[in-house]
C-alpha cells in the first residue's frame, strides 16, 4: 500500500472512531455540476436563500475557498433515532418536525470531532492547510459527497446511500494535498418516483430538480415572510421542515439508527395549542439549542398558525383568537387565516371585534382574504 493509501486509511479509521459513519475523498468539482447548479439558480428556484449564489466563485472553484486544495474530505453523520412513516399526518393536533431538529443543533454537536479529525489530517501530512464545513460552507457538498462514493443524489436532490438511506448529515474538511480518491458513487434511483409523487407541494418539479420556493423546509425554516396562500393548506401539520419524500424512499427502509444521544428528541409537547400558547420566554426555553431556533418564536407560531388551521380542531378557537393580540404581525396574520379556515363565515364578525384598527399591511391583507373567501 503506498503512503497515501495508508496515510488515508488511518484518517479514515480514526473518523469512523470519532463516531462518523461514512468517509470518502474526493478532488475537484465537476463542470456538470456547476453547470446544473448555475441552471438552478438563473430559474430562481432558491427563492429568498440569498446565500445560495453569494460567492458563486467559490462554490464552482475550491481553490478559492482553500488555495491549493486538492482534496476533500467528505463525512456521513446518521440522524435518524426513530422510526417515521405517513401516519404523523393523521394526528392534525401534533406539530411535525424534521427528525434532524427534535433535539441539539448538528452544528455546535460535531464541532469537536471535526477539530480532532482536521488534527490527524495535519500529522498524517505535516505542514498541511485545512479547512472544515458543517452544511454551512459555499461549496457544492452533495455532488462532492456523490465523488466521494457516500452515495447519490437522488430525484428528491437528497443523498441517498445504499443500505444506509438519506437520514444523515453531510460535512467536509478541504485539504491542500493529495489523499487517495475514492470511487464515486452510482445512481441507483431506477424508475422510482416516490419522492415526486408524495411531495404536498411539488415542489420537486422534475427528477433531480426541486424548486424551492415550494419545498416545505424552505417555507417553515428559509422563508422569513408570509407563507403563499396556495402552499398552507398542503402544509398540513408541518411546523419545522418536512421528511415526506425521505419517509417514502425504498432505501430508507433499510436506514439504521444511531446512538447518539444529542439527536434524541427532547422533553416537550408538540401539540399545537400548547405550541401556540409559547410566549418569548417559553420558546427560548423549549428549544434553547435546537435548529429550530432558527426560525424565531414568530417563524415557529406562524407554522403553528397554519398548522392549526389545517387541524379541524374546533379546541384551537379559543387560543387563536388570544393570538389576535401577539405582539408580531406575522403571528396575527397567519392566525387571521387559521381563523377563517376553523370558523369561515363566522370568523368575520371575531375578525372585525379583535382587528379593529389594524395597521399592519400583512394583517390587513389576511383579513381581506378571509372576507373574500367567506363574505
Amino acid at each position: 500500500m503506498s503512503s497515501i493509501n495508508a496515510k488515508t486509511q488511518r484518517i479514515k479509521n480514526f473518523a469512523l472512531e470519532l463516531g462518523f459513519n461514512g468517509f470518502g475523498v474526493a478532488g475537484e468539482e465537476s463542470a456538470k455540476s456547476v453547470k446544473k447548479y448555475k441552471e438552478w439558480l438563473d430559474l430562481g428556484y432558491e427563492g429568498e436563500m440569498s446565500y445560495m449564489s453569494r460567492n458563486k466563485e467559490k462554490r464552482f472553484n475550491l481553490d478559492a475557498v482553500l488555495s491549493g486544495v486538492k482534496s476533500v474530505v467528505c463525512l456521513r453523520t446518521n440522524y435518524l433515532t426513530a422510526d417515521k412513516d405517513m401516519e404523523f399526518s393523521l394526528n392534525k393536533d401534533r406539530g411535525d418536525i424534521s427528525l434532524y431538529a427534535l433535539n441539539e443543533d448538528y452544528h455546535y454537536v460535531f464541532t469537536e470531532r471535526h477539530r480532532e479529525l482536521e488534527k490527524k489530517i495535519q500529522e498524517e501530512f505535516d505542514g498541511c492547510q485545512t479547512k472544515v464545513y458543517v452544511d454551512t460552507g459555499p461549496i457544492l457538498e452533495k455532488p462532492l459527497a456523490q465523488k466521494a462514493g457516500l452515495g447519490w443524489i437522488g430525484k428528491h436532490t437528497n443523498l441517498i446511500t445504499e443500505d444506509v438511506g438519506s437520514y444523515y448529515f453531510l460535512s467536509e474538511i478541504l485539504v491542500d494535498t493529495i489523499l487517495d480518491i475514492s470511487e464515486p458513487a452510482l445512481d441507483r434511483c431506477g424508475t422510482c418516483r416516490s419522492c415526486i409523487d408524495i411531495c404536498p407541494t411539488r415542489a420537486i418539479v422534475a427528477p433531480y430538480i426541486l424548486d424551492a420556493r415550494k419545498c416545505i423546509s424552505y417555507l417553515t425554516i428559509e422563508l422569513k415572510g408570509v407563507i403563499p396562500v396556495e402552499f398552507r393548506k398542503a402544509m398540513g401539520n408541518h411546523i419545522y421542515g418536512c421528511d415526506d419524500c425521505q419517509v417514502v424512499c425504498p432505501w430508507n427502509s433499510l436506514a439504521v439508527k444511531t446512538d447518539e444521544e444529542a439527536f434524541f428528541e427532547r422533553d416537550g409537547s408538540r401539540q399545537l395549542i400548547d405550541l401556540m400558547l409559547m410566549d418569548d420566554e417559553a420558546f427560548r426555553k423549549r428549544f434553547k439549542g435546537s435548529p429550530v431556533k432558527r426560525t424565531k418564536r414568530r417563524g415557529l407560531l406562524r407554522n403553528v398558525a397554519v398548522a392549526l388551521g389545517n387541524s379541524g380542531n374546533l379546541s384551537a378557537v379559543d387560543p387563536l383568537i388570544d393570538a389576535l393580540c401577539d405582539h408580531e404581525p406575522l403571528i396575527r396574520a397567519h392566525v387571521v387565516w387559521a381563523l377563517g379556515e376553523l370558523l369561515r363565515e363566522k370568523a368575520l364578525p371575531i375578525l372585525k371585534e379583535s382587528l379593529a384598527g389594524e395597521s399592519e399591511e400583512i394583517v390587513k391583507n389576511e383579513i381581506k382574504l378571509v372576507q373574500a373567501t367567506y363574505s
